[in-house]
This record gives structure tokens, C-alpha cells and sequence, in this order.
């Protein structure tokens, strides 16, 4: 029963991959600026509505993961995100490649991120928390291939001619995924043994608190909900307006070459992907106030760095940890969902608290843009965050308390099929 399921979760974590040349973005942003004539808000604009559409389209379509087979839905995501991709190479303004990267390919990321990871939960409950932070590893280091990659193929051919060639490398990797991924025929429990339906409902009934039921609407009314989504937002906010720019900033400020500013992209990946688990793990053993704090701290240390110098060695510092606390916080507020809100309606909860991250998405990136269109210069992107920081930290503070034995929800096996 569980002989082929590291293998299911190889292919998750390659279809996690491809979703992720999203972090690659500020490769392209220079270029296109060029091509364009365009500046910087516009050509963040792409990247903004793909991070909407995504956070938007993955916890509306994560209902239906369960209800069809994950090969026909792999299949609708991978048509979409191909399709965006290799359009917006035969689109020559800002407002139709906003359309066709932003909306369609990010829709397609939307509908594709959820399968992995449930295939990774529901092949291993035993070790469900290790599985899908693999899997989501696959997001995070990206860059450090699709990056040089993107760079090389826009020095060589062109950038409309790189997204069309992106597009058709993804669509075919995913569509080759998509025939072999399953479900296992029969749930597992904890130590990957065959359970019943009946055994898991009952246990479902018997584990489910009471400040779970009908989540959604449970979740609203505890001042818990909004102090997490707020510091979810400031954590993606200041996350996504750093990796959004990171190339553009390192040839503007540090003055490397693009390809040095694109081998820097894929060497800050390395911390996006290393910061999923990293807080995980630091949240399971302390808590998610704790773990946020830490991030805030982090962030508010590195701004000020920044603003103090801008050397080469601030910039390797500062980005990495900004991108190491990115990372972190998709380990820390799916965490805390559970943590806060218990797991009885965790799918529904987290996909709630996940528009968060589409909000910090279409923030942070529209005020680096204007930033920069404003005073000149991505630098003064940092005095946002410095305020802001402060703010989570309050927050952080206030909110995120952890719960006491009477509050805290139960565990519900049935998140674990």
C-alpha cells in the first residue's frame, strides 16, 4: 500500500517546482522595463495578479480536491499555467501580459498548489508535517534553477521568447505528472495503516472541540483570527516586495550585472526554502507567537542595516534573511491555524487565512513600485517595513498569545487522511 508513496511525493514536489518560477519575477522586470518603456509599478503589475489569483484560486478550488480525481484537476492547472506563460509571449504591453501571466497562469498556480500537498498528507499521516514541508520546499528554491535559467534565455533569445519557453517546459513537466499522481486507494493512519471510514468519522466525532464546529464561522469571532491574518500580512507584505525587486535592486543600489543579480535570486531561494521548515520547526517546539516575533525582530534589524549601508555584504545579509522570513511564514501561519483554530476545519480556515498573503502580495509590490517611481531609488522601501514590523510586533504581542489547555482545540485525525 505505501511502497510507491516517496515516489508520489517526488512528483508533487516537481509540479511544486515548476509553480514556483513565480520567485523568479524580478529577472524578468528589468528587461521587460526596456522593452516596454515602462516603470516600475507597471512592471510589477504581472507579478502582483499572479500572487492575487493564486491565493484567490487555491483554497476556493481545494473543496473540489477530494471530490475529482487529482490527475483531471493537475491537468486543468497545468492548460492554465501553460497557457499563461507561452500567451505572454505573444503580447507586447503591460496590461495584456498582466492578463495572461497574471491572470491565467496564476490561476493555474492556484488551482495546482493544493494537490501536492494533499497527496504528500494522505500518502504519509505519518509523517504529514515532513511530507508537506518537502513538497513546499519544491516552491521555495525555484529560483535556484529557474532564475540563471530565465536569465540565460532572455540574454540569448529574448524575453518574450523565455516565457513562451518557460511555459512549454512547464506544461509538459506537469502534464507528464499529472498521469501517474494519486491518492491512496484506501486512507492511512498514523503509522501508514488501511482505516476505515466508519473508524475515521468516528474518531473525527469523538476529537472535534466545540469552538471548531462550523469553523468558518467560529474562526471570525475570535480576535485571534485577526491579529494572525494581519501578522500574515506584514509578513508577506515585506516578503513579496523584497522578492518581487530583488534582481532590479541588486543592478540599481549594489550595481551588479544582471547576470550577477540573477545568480543572486537563485542563491537567496535557498533560504525561502530553508526558512519553510527551519520555523516549523521552531514554532512546533515554542509557539507561533514566539516564532513571529523572531521574524519581526529579523526584519526590523535588516532594514535598519540596509538604510545604514548598502554594501555587498549588507545586501547578501539583509535579502537572505528577508528571504529566510518569507519562507518562514508559510510554516508559521498554517501552524498557527491549527494551533489557534484547531484541525477539524483546517482546509477551510486556512484558505481564509491564506488571503492574506494575496493581499500582502498586491501591497507590497505596489508600493515598491511606487516607491521607486516616486523618490528614484528601491531604497526607501525599507522605511514601510521598519514601521511596519513594529506594528507586528505589537500585534504579535496582543494576539498571538498562546492558547491555554481550555482553549486549545483537540487534534482531529480527519486533516491527516
Amino acid at each position: 500500500m505505501t511502497h510507491n508513496r516517496w515516489l508520489q511525493l517526488v512528483k508533487g514536489f516537481i509540479i511544486v517546482f515548476c509553480l514556483g518560477g513565480v520567485y523568479s519575477w524580478s529577472v524578468f522586470r528589468k528587461p521587460l522595463e526596456s522593452e516596454l518603456n515602462c516603470g516600475a509599478v507597471d512592471s510589477g503589475l504581472p507579478f502582483i495578479l499572479f500572487l492575487f489569483f493564486f491565493s484567490v484560486l487555491m483554497p476556493l478550488t481545494g473543496r473540489y480536491i477530494q471530490k475529482y480525481n487529482p490527475k483531471v484537476i493537475t491537468i486543468i492547472g497545468g492548460v492554465l499555467l501553460g497557457l499563461g506563460w507561452v500567451a505572454s509571449g505573444f503580447v507586447h504591453t503591460i496590461a495584456l501580459i498582466s492578463l495572461t501571466y497574471g491572470v491565467i497562469a496564476g490561476s493555474g498556480v492556484g488551482i495546482l498548489y493544493g494537490i501536492p500537498v494533499a497527496i504528500a498528507a494522505q500518502w504519509f499521516p505519518d509523517r504529514k508535517g515532513f511530507a508537506v514541508g518537502l513538497t513546499i520546499l519544491g516552491f521555495g528554491i525555484s529560483p535556484l534553477i529557474t532564475a540563471p535559467l530565465a536569465r540565460y534565455f532572455i540574454s540569448n533569445t529574448g524575453i518574450f521568447n523565455t516565457f513562451i519557453i518557460f511555459g512549454l517546459l512547464f506544461f509538459c513537466i506537469v502534464l507528464l505528472m499529472a498521469f501517474t499522481i494519486r491518492f491512496p486507494e484506501q486512507k492511512l493512519s498514523n503509522n501508514s495503516q488501511i482505516v476505515t471510514n466508519s473508524e475515521t468519522a468516528s474518531v473525527q466525532s469523538e476529537n472535534r472541540s466545540p469552538s471548531t464546529r462550523g469553523g468558518e464561522v467560529s474562526i471570525f469571532k475570535n480576535s485571534k483570527f485577526f491579529g494572525l491574518w494581519m501578522c500574515f500580512f506584514i509578513g508577506t507584505f515585506s516578503g513579496l516586495k523584497i522578492i518581487g525587486m530583488t534582481s532590479s535592486f541588486a543592478q540599481e543600489i549594489i550595481q551588479l550585472t544582471p547576470e550577477k543579480a540573477s545568480f543572486f535570486v537563485a542563491f537567496f531561494s535557498i533560504f525561502n526554502g530553508i526558512g519553510r521548515p527551519l520555523f516549523g520547526w521552531v514554532t512546533d517546539k515554542s509557539n507561533p507567537r514566539f516564532s513571529a516575533l523572531v521574524t519581526y525582530v529579523i526584519m526590523l534589524v535588516s532594514s535598519g542595516l540596509m538604510l545604514l549601508s548598502n554594501s555587498m555584504g549588507v545586501f547578501v545579509l539583509t535579502f537572505s534573511l528577508f528571504w529566510l522570513t518569507f519562507g518562514g511564514w508559510l510554516a508559521i501561519a498554517p501552524s498557527a491555524t491549527a494551533t489557534f483554530f484547531g484541525e477539524a476545519n483546517f482546509s477551510k480556515n486556512y484558505g481564509y487565512m491564506f488571503t492574506a498573503y494575496g493581499a500582502g502580495a498586491i501591497a507590497g509590490n505596489l508600493t515598491s513600485g511606487l516607491i521607486r517611481d516616486l523618490f528614484g531609488s528601491y531604497i526607501y522601501i525599507f522605511y514601510p517595513i521598519i514601521v511596519l514590523s513594529i506594528v507586528g510586533i505589537i500585534l504579535g504581542i496582543k494576539f498571538l498569545s498562546p492558547p491555554s489547555p481550555v482553549e486549545t482545540p483537540q487534534r482531529d485525525v480527519s486533516t491527516l487522511k
